[in-house]
């Protein structure tokens, strides 16, 4: 049986807040190899939000039984997708999904008078979008 690997994010205060996070949600890990503050930075994203924080790095940061950015950094090309496990106040516990090597956005076509597409996201939102704007026809 294969190790789980958990990591944690991060500078969350500075981008959206805990709010944004949810459980079982998808996050996307890449490295920042040109970052000023720290060579090893590896940031976190929600696809559908953009940037939400920073795999934690410094001894005062990583909580017990999460690996710091730079006992990951080696562990995957340019970016890793991982799953949120658990939210806290300032910090999100990221289980790492090394076999993942794509994430997928599902569209759905309602059947409606309104001709709406909805796309799920997999923190749970959906935002929605008229037909006719997006293709120019129904």
């Amino acid at each position: 049986m294969e190790e789980r690997v958990y990591i944690a994010v991060t500078g969350i205060q500075h981008y959206f807040g805990p709010q944004v996070f949810q459980l079982n949600q998808i996050i996307v890990l890449t490295k920042e190899p040109d970052n000023a503050h720290d060579a090893e930075a590896i940031r976190a994203e929600i696809p559908s939000i953009g940037k939400v924080g920073y795999v934690a790095n410094s001894p005062h940061t990583v909580p017990r039984g999460c690996r710091s950015a730079g006992r990951i950094y080696d562990l995957f090309e340019q970016s890793i997708a991982g799953v949120v496990r658990f939210i806290l106040k300032d910090t999100v516990i990221v289980e790492l999904l090394p076999d993942v090597k794509e994430i997928v956005m599902i569209q759905k076509l309602l059947e409606s008078k309104s001709n709406v597409i909805v796309v799920w996201e997999p923190h749970g939102s959906i935002m929605s979008e008229d037909v006719e704007t997006r293709n120019g026809r129904p």
